[in-house]
């Protein structure tokens, strides 16, 4: 590691999900970090910066200013303007300039057991049980997740979404949204799912098939066709599903027991004929699937599944991933969650409706771009999930300047819903929908809050419990 900790690092976005974890790891490592943040300047999240600081981060306004030497390296998210001052000065400086991705994948690949995340959703969840797993299991990781690790997070350390261990085993989930995935060469390459998110199925196909081309052993989910498909590519092969007769790693049929907030099932090993008994504390047949996924990884990278099993009765979650805030002392229920495209909202819903009690579910869309490309099959997702007596609540897209097409928002999509036989309202000011839920609610509802790109709304979720306690 010594070339990538030898000289310091600007993390342009430092409180972003995708550049906290860098930041911390790289820092971990022994390398000087600093950084800035437009969030910071606006004001936003600011116990967030304050416990960087804390942490020995020196942290500067976006105005170019913390860009001195040509010897930092600029790190910057590919989508970021040349014209950020950031950008700017570290181009006057000539600093080398790398991606998000690209630096994440120069970590990850000089590990020496490197375990890759891949699919279109679970990748932080499955990242997260992953990593507990080789945490249990005595093999000191490195995890680098987009979400906060519950069994991570402490007062000390809030923002824990990435731990940096002492051991040659480094877990990242990896995406495809950008093309990036290209860059990992994962010695256990997973792949959950895939499905239309941002790039065409044809596209994703080439890359996630390379990149289960490139590792050592790939654990693939069956019960996903497309996935499935793809097994061909892999050289060596540990497959998982819940429903696939023939996966390698499965679940006794007739054995899975939903709970509001657990799940149990029995774990079959068809390649030895043993099985085991597996107890979630997270909920949701969405989290058996990702409890499986990470089962095959652990199980690639030489770790006894019984073992895994048992590391996982005690992998407490991630934060905002069905994130239970509480329940008031009218018996609501406000659940915190990161749903923002159809999969994810759908698994959520799902995970909701199989249990009694009124579902309102609060959208925050995460920009107008995401609604205009999504908005339809989202409207389609919360009409057919949720039932006559639920409701649908929007405000207006997380928006945070800049010259984006604002002229379709989020009225469009509650007449989407509506057209579908949904139920839903549209109050434009997030201030204001959380009075118009405390107007409605009743003992029993569980209120979700769901959205991305804004760590605002986890306080949002907090007041609202607290205002109907």
């Amino acid at each position: 590691m010594t070339d990538l900790t030898s000289h310091p690092w600007f993390f342009c976005g430092i409180g972003g999900s995708g550049m906290l974890p860098l930041a911390l790891i790289l820092r971990g490592q022994g390398a000087q970090v600093s950084g800035s943040d437009r969030s910071r300047d606006q004001g936003r999240t600011p116990e967030k910066f304050a416990w960087l600081e804390g942490l020995g981060f020196a942290l500067h306004p976006q105005d170019g200013s913390g860009i001195v030497s040509p010897s930092q390296t600029l790190v910057a998210s590919a989508a970021v303007e040349d014209t950020v001052p950031e950008v700017v000065r570290a181009n006057e400086l000539g600093c080398p300039r790398l991606t998000r991705a690209e630096l994440l994948a120069a970590l990850f690949n000089a590990s020496e057991t490197r375990i890759g995340i891949g699919g279109t959703s679970g990748k932080s969840t499955v990242t997260g049980m992953t990593g507990w797993i080789m945490d249990q299991a005595g093999r000191d990781p490195t995890i680098m997740n987009g979400a906060v690790m519950k069994n991570y997070a402490s007062p000390e350390a809030p923002f824990a979404s990435a731990r940096v261990g002492g051991g040659t085993v480094f877990v990242s989930e990896v995406d495809e949204s950008d093309g990036s995935i290209a860059l990992y060469r994962p010695s256990v390459a997973v792949l959950l799912n895939v499905s239309l998110d941002h790039k065409s199925l044809e596209e994703l196909r080439d890359l996630f098939g390379d990149f289960l081309a490139r590792a050592d052993v790939a654990a693939i989910n069956l019960d996903d066709a497309e996935t499935a498909a793809l097994a061909p590519r892999a050289k060596g092969l540990v497959s998982f599903g819940i429903d696939h007769p023939e996966a390698m790693i499965g679940v006794v049929p007739g054995s899975m027991i939903e709970g509001p907030t657990s799940l149990s099932a029995t774990i079959e090993d068809r390649r030895d004929s043993t099985h085991h008994a597996l107890a979630l504390q997270v909920p949701g047949r969405h989290n058996l699937a990702n409890a499986l996924a990470a089962l095959a990884a652990s199980s690639a990278a030489a770790v006894p599944l019984s073992t895994a099993v048992q590391a996982l009765g005690s992998f407490a979650g991630l934060s905002r991933r069905f994130d239970i805030v509480g329940t008031s002392s009218s018996d609501i229920t406000v659940i915190d969650d990161f749903g923002h495209n159809p999969d994810k909202v759908t698994a959520t819903l799902r995970t909701l409706k199989v249990h009694p009690g009124r579902v309102i579910a609060f959208f925050q869309p995460h920009g107008y771009g995401p609604l205009r490309q999504m908005g339809a099959e989202l409207a389609e997702t919360f009409a057919r999930e949720l039932g006559s007596e639920d409701l649908t609540m929007l405000c207006d897209p997380v928006y945070f300047g800049g010259t984006v097409d604002r002229s379709q928002g989020s009225e469009r999509i509650m007449g989407l819903i509506k057209a579908a036989g949904g139920k839903a309202e549209y109050v434009p000011s997030r201030d204001d929908c959380a009075s118009r839920i405390i107007e409605i609610t009743r003992p029993g509802d569980r209120v979700v809050i769901m959205g991305a790109r804004d760590d605002t709304l986890s306080l949002f979720a907090k007041d609202l419990l607290a205002k109907l306690s």
